[in-house]
Parts: C-alpha cells; sequence; structure tokens
C-alpha cells in the first residue's frame, strides 16, 4: 500500500498508464492521477491482491448501464489489482462539506434520482447486482452528472474477510440493518443506504450519529431518525420507507424512480391532505419495520448465545465423563447418562427458548436462554426418597446480560406438606419457578440452592459435587437432606 507509484509506467488490457502523484487513499487502495501513452487524463485506483477474493469481483462490466462511473482499462501491477476511470468532478461528500448544510428540494431530486437511475439498471439490466457501499463518496459528478463508483470494492472486501470481522468493511453510518446482522446483502441494501444519503441531504445531518460501532449497530437496528421537516410530504414518506428496518418492505429502486418524478412544490390543498393520510400510513409501517427488525435482531442475538451454552454444556458433561470413566471404568454410560449399581446419574439435553421471552417464562426476574437439569435416580426408599435434580439455566441471574451456567433447585414450601419423590428438585424456568423467586411469601414452590455458576472456571467444582452424590448413589448412602434448603439461597439471583 505504501509502495511509491508516481512516475511508473504501467500495461494494461487496453494501454500503458504514466501514473502521476496520489490523491486520495482508502481502506482499500489508493489513488492516483493518471494519463494514457494516448494523452486522456484518468484516475488508476490500486487495490491489494487479497486471499480469497477472485478479479472478477473486482472487474464486473457496467460500462453499458447508466449513471455508473465507467472502468477504462484494467489489470494488473505486481501484487495490486488496478482500475482506471475517468477523473470525477467532485464527489458528493465533497460538495455535501462545500454546501455546509441542507440542499435544496430540487437539487436533492436531482442527485437521487441521477442514483437511482443507476440503481434501477442494475436490478433490470445485471441481474441485481447489489453495490453494497452506497455513501457520498462513492458517488461522483461526472459529465453534470451523479454516478455511482466502487463497484465490486465491497465484495472484493467480503470475500477477503472473516465472518466475524466482516463488519469493519462496511460504512457504519449508511450499513442496512441486514448488514450488521451479516445476512445477504440485496437490491434493498442499497435503497436504504440511498435513503441515508436522502436524509443526510436534506436534513443536513445524517439520520445516526453513533458514534462508535456498537452505537451504530443499535440505532440502525432498532431506532427511528427524527422526522425530516419544511420538505414535502410525498418526498418524507419515501425516504421513511426507504429507511425501513425491514429490507422487504422498502421500495424498489424503480418505484423510488417513479416517485421522485411527482415530488412537487408546493401541491395542491388536497394533494396535501392526502399525502398527509399516506404519511400516517408510512410512519405506522416504520415504527412496525422497527419492532420487527428488534425481533429478528433479539431471535438471532438468543440463538448465538444458545450456541455457547451448547457448546459451554457439553465441555461440562465430556470432562464429567472422563472423570467418572477414569475413576469408575466399569460404569454403563449411555450419551448423557452413567450407570453404576442402581444409580443412575443424568444431564438431559439443552432446550432452547425463544424470543417472546415473556410467552414462555412468565415474570422470572432475570433472562433465560436455554435450560438442562442434572438428575440422580436411585431405588425408592421407604420414606419414599428416590434422589435429586437440580436446574441448569444459561442466564444473566447475577449481571444483567452477563450470560452462563447456573445451577440451581427447588423445594416445596415446607407449609404446604408436600413431598417430593426427588428433594430437592429441578423446576424448567416457567410459571412455578418464577414463584419460587418472587418476593411474594406462602407460594408452594421455593429456591432451594443458591444460583451458583458452574462454567467459566467452576467446572471443577460441580463435578467433584455431583460426582460425591453419584458415589453415594451407587454405595447405597444417598439419603433425602435432613432439613431443606440445604444451603441458603437469597440473594443469589438478582431482583429486577
Amino acid at each position: 500500500m505504501n509502495e511509491n507509484l508516481k512516475d511508473k509506467i504501467i500495461r494494461l488490457e487496453n494501454s500503458s498508464w504514466h501514473i502521476e502523484e496520489q490523491i486520495d487513499e482508502g481502506g482499500f487502495g489508493v489513488i492516483h492521477r493518471a494519463k494514457s501513452a494516448k494523452g486522456e487524463r484518468a484516475v488508476a485506483k490500486f487495490i491489494p491482491k487479497s486471499p480469497g477474493a477472485e478479479r472478477e469481483l473486482l472487474f464486473e462490466n457496467l460500462e453499458d448501464l447508466p449513471n455508473v462511473v465507467p472502468v477504462l482499462d484494467r489489470g494488473e501491477w505486481g501484487d495490486k489489482w488496478v482500475l482506471i476511470m475517468p477523473e470525477a468532478d467532485k464527489s458528493l461528500s465533497d460538495y455535501i462539506e462545500e454546501k455546509g448544510g441542507r440542499f435544496e428540494v430540487e437539487e436533492a431530486k436531482k442527485i437521487l434520482r441521477n442514483v437511482a437511475e443507476a440503481l434501477v439498471g442494475l436490478v433490470d439490466v445485471k441481474d441485481n447486482i447489489v453495490h453494497r457501499d452506497i455513501k457520498p463518496s462513492n458517488i461522483l459528478l461526472l459529465n453534470h452528472t451523479w454516478c455511482l463508483a466502487d463497484f465490486g470494492i465491497s465484495r472484493y472486501a467480503e470475500a477477503t474477510t472473516a465472518v466475524d470481522t466482516r463488519k469493519y468493511y462496511m460504512t457504519w453510518p449508511y450499513a442496512a440493518p441486514e448488514q450488521w446482522r451479516n445476512e445477504r446483502a440485496t437490491s434493498a441494501t442499497d435503497v436504504y443506504a440511498l435513503g441515508v444519503v436522502a436524509y443526510e441531504l436534506l436534513a443536513g445531518k445524517r439520520p445516526f450519529h453513533g458514534p462508535q460501532l456498537e452505537d451504530y449497530r443499535h440505532q440502525h437496528l432498532n431506532v427511528d431518525p427524527e422526522p425530516l421537516e419544511e420538505i414535502p410530504e410525498n418526498l418524507r414518506s419515501l425516504i421513511v420507507e426507504c429507511l425501513y428496518k425491514v429490507a422487504e418492505s422498502r421500495p424498489t429502486p424503480k418505484n423510488i424512480m417513479q416517485r421522485l418524478q411527482n415530488v412537487a412544490l408546493p401541491g395542491s390543498d388536497a394533494a396535501k391532505k392526502l399525502q398527509q393520510a399516506n404519511a400516517v400510513v408510512v410512519n405506522r409501517r416504520a415504527e412496525e419495520s422497527r419492532r420487527e427488525s428488534i425481533a429478528k435482531t433479539e431471535r438471532a442475538r438468543r440463538i448465538d448465545l444458545a450456541q455457547v451454552a451448547e457448546q459451554s454444556l457439553l465441555r461440562i458433561v465430556s470432562s464429567l465423563n472422563e472423570y467418572i470413566m477414569e475413576n469408575a471404568p466399569n460404569v454403563n454410560h449411555a450419551g448423557r447418562s452413567w450407570t453404576l449399581s442402581q444409580a443412575k446419574l443424568s444431564i438431559d439435553s439443552l432446550e432452547y427458548i425463544g424470543p417472546p421471552w415473556r410467552d414462555r417464562n412468565h415474570d422470572l426476574p432475570f433472562d433465560v436462554v436455554c435450560f438442562s437439569r442434572v438428575t440422580i435416580d436411585i431405588p425408592r426408599d421407604s420414606h419414599g426418597y428416590e434422589g435429586r435434580s437440580h436446574s441448569l439455566w444459561y442466564c444473566d441471574a447475577k449481571v444483567a446480560d452477563a450470560y452462563r451456567w447456573f445451577e440451581t433447585a427447588f423445594m416445596y414450601c415446607p407449609l404446604r406438606r408436600i413431598s417430593s419423590a426427588h428433594n430437592p428438585f429441578a423446576l424448567d424456568p416457567e410459571e412455578s419457578a418464577s414463584e419460587a423467586l418472587s418476593t411474594v411469601s406462602g407460594t408452594e414452590f421455593q429456591a432451594a440452592w443458591p444460583f451458583t455458576a458452574i462454567d467459566q472456571g467452576n467446572e471443577s467444582k460441580f463435578i467433584e459435587q455431583w460426582i460425591g452424590w453419584f458415589g453415594d448413589a451407587a454405595s447405597g448412602t444417598l439419603y433425602s437432606p435432613n432439613y431443606m434448603p440445604e444451603k441458603d439461597p437469597e440473594g443469589s439471583w438478582r431482583r429486577r
């Protein structure tokens, strides 16, 4: 990237080019002025070759499409790909800085129509090619027309970047919700970015201000921008629709083109009334789209957490199994259960709780993503005792949004004079458990074991405890506890 390219003569597919001074540098290349052997003026963009990305990602032939900056020549120079393009008069980012404030409606309309026409060509002519990185610096004024540039750069970046770091190769203020969720980009992704640009032109500021990555992520996924003021109602509604959180709800580029042609100032009183009524519908749908995006983001978050929980639980089960097999090689092992003599130790498969959370878990004071249980079964003794079971919950019982595996257990309220074959016993995170963890007295169930972390360095304590009980059970010396609760559980979980 830092190689001195000035005064180099490079041969590409169509011509030789004399490379002049560097004029810009971006995350995926440097730009120099260039002059062909015939004296044609242009700019040369040098992009480092990266493993995993093919040249075709950069070298898409779009010269026949409207309002797209053409590629005059292409090729390679050492460890770089080279694109030669006409030198534009200015970029939209430069023009926004030059203007220093809001654009007049008519000038903003012209810019937006030029870009929308380019998007129509991408959808209709080139089988839904997606730009992925529309922003003012990629919109260039060329021959009095605002054109899209840098096609292929975003796809090239995406192909060379691991999934978990791909978000760093999008432009945060303009990235659509689906990009923040690492979902497939479509034409609607470009429409969203165009909506951000439109808002910026007409408001004199961007709809979302970050400033950090996680701030932008939250804003694009969950927050609606402030309403635009002092512009025609039908234009305001169009921009709101472009910024819908749910991609499928956004207008198509062709629809945007048609509606931009119909934006008029000031409009008749009757037209204004109809536009205002339409705006009510648009705003309601924007709120519905925002809520759907929040729910979709929450689903994805919980799925990610559940995957971590499953991996963590598997590690605990594997360690438990190694311990048992090393110390009791005659144990009968099947899946997540171990039988020795007449005692059986088992850990249930994980059960995932998807949103909406409250439908399943009523009024627990914290969030549970998934759960299991660990159980020791023995033949029923003369008192009706058959062993014990504890709940295993992957939750944020101690600190909000700090998820890990916790062990707990429950008992019947002594005043109810109800006995259980397992003592203490596990409960799933539902109504009975929420009663036990509430501040209401006299409920049927009570906590009988403090919420105790069993992962992230606490696995050995958990394993030693259950191995000990398993050994007692196999020896016929596991008895119902003399008193309950065995350990004081109060204060071991957070309240609202």
